[in-house]
Order: C-alpha cells, then structure tokens, then sequence
C-alpha cells in the first residue's frame, strides 16, 4: 500500500501496519480495531496538525474517539508518536497500567471518556464550536464514530446542532464495518443511506473505502463549508483472514498463535520499518485564556422581606457573572423565558447558546466547553440527562426522566432542590454470580431478604449484588476460625431503603451505605461501618478490584472482626 498519491512526507502505510501489529497483540477489541487501523493514520499523520510531545497545547486539531472500545488504535498512534511505551501499550487493562479499555481523560491526550457509545459527537461539537465562535482559532476537529451506535439519538442531536451553527471545522468520521456486537447494525453495507441520512441533517456527505488511503487522504483535504460527515466503508477484522466480516468475534482476544502469524504477516509488508512517524504543526492562533475571573462580583442586593422568584435570581445572577468574564458561556434548551437565562442572552448574546430540546447534546456540549475548551459554563432548563459534572439547573424542580448517570470524571455530582421519585434502574453486573434464590420466590420493593441468619448473631452485614457474594464468602471463612467460630453473619439482599435491624453496610459511596445509615440514625446501641469504593473506579480484574478498593470477602472478614474486638474490649 504506497501513499504516494497523498501529497505527505509521510508514508501512512507504514504507521498503517505498525498500528495492526500492536493493536492485535494487545487488544480485547482486536477486530473493531483494525476496522479503523487506515482512517487513525491517516488522520494522526496525514491530516491533523499537532504537537505530540505536548498533547493538550491549545492550538491542536483535536481527535475524539467515540466509538471507545477502538482505544488500542488511539493508544497505538500515541506509541507511534513516541508519547507513549510500546510497553505502556501491551499492558493495556492490567489493574497497574494507566491505559484503560476504553480512553479515559487520565490520559494527556484524551478530552473525555468515552465508554458509552453516542457520546463523541456531542463532544466534538461543543470543541468545534468553541473552536469557531470563541477562540475564533484554527484547530479543526475529527470524531469517529462506528456505525452501531449511529442508533443512538444522541448522534442525531448533534448532527443537527453541528449543521444549524456551520460547524465547517468539524469532521465525523463514520466507520460502516457492518458488524455489531451480537448482530449486523441495521443499515450493514447500505451506504448511500448513511449518505441521505447525513444529508438530510445538513451536513456534507463522502462516501469512501475505508481501508483506500488514497481515498481516505483526497477526501479530508476536501475544502468546506460546512460539517463533514466521511462515511467509510470498512470491513470489521481486516488483516486477520479467520474474523474479516464474521459475526462472533466483537470484543474477542486473539489467541497468541493467530495473533503471532498475523502479526508476522503485516509486518513483512512495512516498507520502512525504522522510519519515524511526524505530524504537521499546528497554527498558533488560540487566544490566551484566564478564567480567575469568573466569580460573583458582589452579593446580591435583596432586601428582607422581598420576594423574587428563585429562577429569576438565577436569571439575573448568570447576566451579573457574565459581565466580568468573556469566557462565562451560558446555554439553554428553549426554555430561556422560563429560566430567565434570556437576560444573559440579552446582555451577552455571542456567549449564549441555544441547544433547543435537545438535552443530552447540550450536556456533552457544556462539558466539554466547561471542562476542556477553557469557558465557565452553566446551563438551563435540564429535565433529561446522562452525565456529568457540570453546572446544571433544573427549571421548576421537575422531575428528572432519566438517572443522571454517566459520570466520567473525577467530581462528584451535587443535586441541589431535586424531587426524585418514580424512578427504577435495574442494575446487573458482568460475572457470573451463583443461584441462590428459588425460581418462586417474591421479591417486594422495600422489604429485605434475609439469606442466612442465625438466632446466636452478633453482626449483620448488607449487601447487593457482587458484594452479597462476598459476603456468603465471608461468612464461610469465619465459621472455619476457631477464635471467631461463635460469630455468626445475618446477611441481607436489600432491594429499597427500608430497614428495621441493620447493622453494616456493604457497598459504594452514595449508594446502599448511606441507606442504612439514614436507617439507623434515629437508632440507639448499633455499631455501623461502611465498606465502600471512595472515589471514581478502574479498570482490572473484578478480583483485582474488589481487593484494592476494599470490598472483598477478605475485607468483610477483617471488617468484622474488628467490630467485635472493639465490642469486646468495651464490655
């Protein structure tokens, strides 16, 4: 595969198999990955311009890899770059490693998570319109997305913000591998449908061969004028002959003897193998940006005994804070004359961003402008939401629709005057877990199961879920203790917040311990200790996990003798 008709210095199809060869070596998504092994060299070291030894220097084209569970390509390109080890890259997912599953913003070169799918393009339009309206500068933005989650409404949402404000600075790159997880995507190899669909959002649609670097390279240099959707077609496993465009192979690992002959063979196509991979450099033309600034002047001037509306206070303090900082962004789903958001409008109407209904798409757009594109954002009239970490305000307390979700970061969300009920989330979890309730049995919202007790017990432990196991686990290693051989566990399922003799909780922060401690707080002659993962998790082994966070059968074990040494002790 010579490039030679891409007008470079760069040979791409040399990064081309030295991104196969690691991604195959290393990755549980081995064949999403080489869907996209041409686009990513294509685009790192044909089309973007930037500084790879300064990933977050603000002049940079920025990447966004929406369809995350592809992250060993973009860890591939980065080891390309020199940025990361290739060590770094095959210990990918161990619980010590710093490269997750899927890119998280740990990393210097990713902006934002992106595990769950739909959520890059939204992203890429808060970058690009930031881009265009704010700092008026010349980074262009590329998001690829894969094909499964072009179901998602959220694309959708996006695709119609990025057309209404001529996002001509954004690129989204579509790879149509025709195969998801358990079943082809709806629309397979049926391109020209993708193309009418981009279209008909207003966006400009090219049709190219997603494993033709020629094509590939013609079609981003196209001039624009406004949003670029490449609608690539590629074929899901290319390069390794047993899962090219077959089903079951979505998020399987190569064994090692496939994976070492198809390796051997990409390899022996490298034309030059010793040669060094650069990027073209950025124009430097993003504006200076300080945000100390942005704070409340003053206190507000109401008089006792006044009467203001609290969504009009809100109105009038978002106009204040607007005045003493250029970088204060406000937005809004259509309901400005209801949150008095309109009143910053009026004030300040290039720094005002109307998203119209679509609210999952002005939460992305708010993130990635509050938490990476350097502006203090806050929004309005947020009934319906997945994420995140932002400044929110709900119009009218109403009632949230969905569960605000998603957190990708590291801050914890605050919920200030939110009525929340009616709400069910059914959580389940990944391993497989024994059967320990009969196929009849009743299960009530708001009553506990007991699943063993004895008339001799002294601690009571609750759990859910993964943890409930480890607790039976628990309670099988102390009847083995001779020193602890008297204690016994009455261990709880627990299914809502209603508790009558609940002593300790197992379980996150913010979730089934703070239940039982609201249970218990009126109660007298209980001990409570909660068992709990303190801050955002990780990747690893569930044992792995379950260990350093401290919520194993181990952890129990230690957790309660502890209690009833200091029981003992006090008697």
């Amino acid at each position: 595969l010579k490039t030679d008709k891409c007008t470079n210095r760069n040979n791409s199809s040399d990064i081309l198999y030295f991104s196969h060869s690691l991604v195959l070596f290393c990755s549980r998504h081995p064949t999403s990955c080489c869907s996209v092994a041409e686009i990513m060299s294509v685009l790192f070291f044909h089309t973007m311009k930037y500084r790879p030894d300064d990933p977050k220097n603000p002049n940079n084209d920025r990447f966004v890899l929406s369809k995350g569970h592809a992250a060993p390509a973009l860890y591939s390109m980065w080891t390309e770059t020199g940025f990361l080890k290739e060590s770094d890259l095959v210990s990918m997912c161990q619980v010590d490693s710093a490269l997750e599953g899927h890119p998280t913003p740990k990393q210097q070169f990713v902006d934002v998570a992106t595990g769950s799918l739909g959520q890059g393009l939204g992203v890429a339009c808060g970058m690009a319109y930031s881009g265009k309206y704010f700092d008026k500068a010349s980074y262009r933005v590329y998001c690829l997305l894969g094909d499964g989650e072009m179901s998602e409404g959220s694309v959708w949402e996006a695709m119609a913000f990025a057309s209404y404000y001529q996002l001509d600075n954004l690129v989204a790159i579509l790879d149509i591998n025709r195969l998801g997880q358990s079943d082809p995507a709806p629309l397979q190899h049926h391109m020209e449908k993708y193309q009418r669909r981009c279209e008909a959002f207003g966006w400009h649609a090219i049709i190219v061969d997603g494993h033709s670097i020629e094509e590939l390279c013609k079609a981003l240099t196209q001039p624009r004028h406004q949003p670029t959707a490449i609608i690539a077609k590629t074929i899901k496993g290319k390069g390794i002959p047993v899962a090219e465009d077959k089903m079951g192979w979505h998020a399987k690992v190569l064994p090692k003897d496939m994976a070492e002959g198809v390796i051997r063979d990409l390899q022996s196509r490298i034309l030059n193998s010793n040669k060094r991979m650069y990027p073209a450099t950025p124009t430097e033309d993003a504006p200076p940006v300080s945000l100390r600034n942005a704070r409340m002047p003053s206190a507000p001037s109401y008089k006792p005994g006044e009467k203001v509306s609290t969504r009009k206070a809100y109105g009038m303090a978002l106009a204040k804070l607007g005045r003493y900082n250029e970088r204060v962004v406000a937005m809004d789903v259509d309901t400005k004359n209801l949150t008095y958001s309109e009143i910053f409008k009026n004030e300040h109407p290039n720094r005002f961003v109307e998203c119209y209904s679509a609210e999952q798409n002005m939460v992305w757009i708010l993130h990635i402008l509050h938490t990476k594109v350097r502006n203090f954002c806050l929004l309005s009239g947020l009934n319906r939401a997945r994420a995140q970490n932002d400044n929110l305000c709900g119009e009218l307390d109403w009632i949230f629709s969905e569960i605000l979700f998603i957190t990708p970061n590291k801050f914890p969300l605050k919920i200030f005057c939110i009525c929340l009920q009616g709400i069910c989330y059914i959580r389940t979890s990944r391993p497989e877990s024994s059967i320990i309730y009969n196929s009849n049995e009743d299960f009530h919202v708001g009553q506990a199961k007991v699943v063993c007790q004895s008339k001799d017990d002294q601690v009571t432990v609750v759990g859910a879920g993964v943890t409930l196991h480890e607790a039976l686990a628990a309670a099988e290693q102390l009847k083995k203790d001779i020193m602890y051989e008297c204690i016994c566990m009455c261990i709880y399922i627990i299914f809502n917040i209603i508790f009558s003799s609940v002593v300790s909780g197992c379980t996150s922060t913010g979730g089934l311990g703070e239940a039982v401690s609201s249970a218990l707080v009126n109660e007298s002659g209980f001990v409570l200790q909660r068992l709990a993962v303190p801050h955002v998790p990780r990747s690893g082994k569930m044992s792995d996990l379950l260990k350093i966070y401290g919520i194993d059968r181990e952890s129990i074990v230690q957790a309660v003798r502890k209690m009833v040494s200091s029981s003992a002790n006090a008697k």
